[in-house]
């Protein structure tokens, strides 16, 4: 079983109306492609491009959700969305969650209502920032790496109360540890490791290890240039290396998979679409046992999944 804690299938089918999410092979993961590689759970990302104008982004966030509800879940109706642990404990055999997550406040600019309104939607994981800053933090690519502001305090604060994932991944590393202080649910859902690549994306020694000690996990994704600097030619062992690496630092019980599938144009060599994961699968047990990879694939995941 897959729980895949990061995708960008809504952003797709935003820009396309006519893409079909059970078959259509446009997309890296559809439904097709999640039954045959055995995915269990898929999280989907409200991710909200640069293009669109501030004034438009929460509009923007509630058509995704809207697609994900019409042209996802209600076409596939063995998909069920997640809204508590117990959702996914009781998913039948031949069922699959679907997790709604935001990848960056941009879309309720200074309004923590707007916010409140995401969750009652379905939202239960909120990424921050994505990679510049907004009126919560500083994004990994923001130069002047300032960290949480007052109202991105207020932002982790009301994630606590409403247990849900505070999602550190994108953050730069003011923010980060700003974060990483007070957040009760904290994940970094596609993330590789800064010190086999250096990202900045990705997470050094110690924020990994602070995620560890705030029993967080951390998603290790698939984007090329997050696993090496021949980013060209990366192959499913790159992508071993950072699992590996992570693992050493203490994490076997912190460490899932965060794909970010739909999200990226160049692709691991053996890692193209959904399906390649029973790939991933055959050189994961090349190095660990079924319990650890059990545990990578899915189990860390729903174990840290709140409530």
């Amino acid at each position: 079983m897959i729980f895949d804690a990061h995708c960008d299938v809504l952003y797709k089918m935003w820009l396309n109306e006519n893409i079909s999410f059970v078959d259509s092979e446009i997309l890296h993961i559809n439904y097709e492609n999640l039954v045959f590689a055995g995915g269990k759970v898929q999280c989907f990302a409200i991710y909200i491009p640069e293009s669109v104008r501030f004034n438009d982004r929460f509009n923007v966030a509630l058509e995704m959700i809207d697609i994900f509800y019409e042209r996802v879940l209600k076409l596939n109706p063995k998909l069920k969305l997640v809204l508590e642990k117990r959702d996914i404990l009781k998913l039948k055999d031949d069922e699959i969650g679907a997790i709604l997550t935001l990848e960056g406040c941009d879309a309720i600019g200074h309004d923590i209502v707007k916010l409140k309104t995401l969750f009652r939607l379905g939202v239960r994981s909120i990424g921050l920032t994505w990679n510049y800053a907004n009126a919560v933090a500083d994004g990994a690519l923001e130069n002047r790496n300032g960290g949480l502001s007052n109202f991105g305090k207020e932002v982790v604060e009301l994630n606590n109360q409403l247990n849900i994932w505070t999602d550190v991944s994108h953050l730069g590393e003011a923010s980060f540890w700003d974060t990483i202080g007070i957040a009760k649910f904290p994940i970094a859902s596609h993330s590789n490791a800064y010190s086999l690549f250096h990202h900045p994306r990705n997470l050094k020694d110690d924020q990994i290890k602070a995620i560890i000690q705030k029993n967080g996990v951390i998603g290790i994704t698939f984007v090329p240039y997050f696993l090496s600097e021949d980013y060209h030619n990366v192959h499913i062992k790159d992508v071993m290396n950072h699992i590996d690496y992570i693992c050493s630092l203490g994490a076997e019980k912190n460490i899932g998979l965060g794909s970010d599938f739909d999200g990226i144009d160049d692709m691991v060599k053996g890692l193209e679409n959904y399906r390649c994961y029973e790939m991933l699968i055959i050189e994961l047990q090349k190095h660990f046992s079924d319990e650890q990879i059990s545990r990578i694939c899915y189990q860390n995941f729903v174990d840290h999944f709140p409530k």
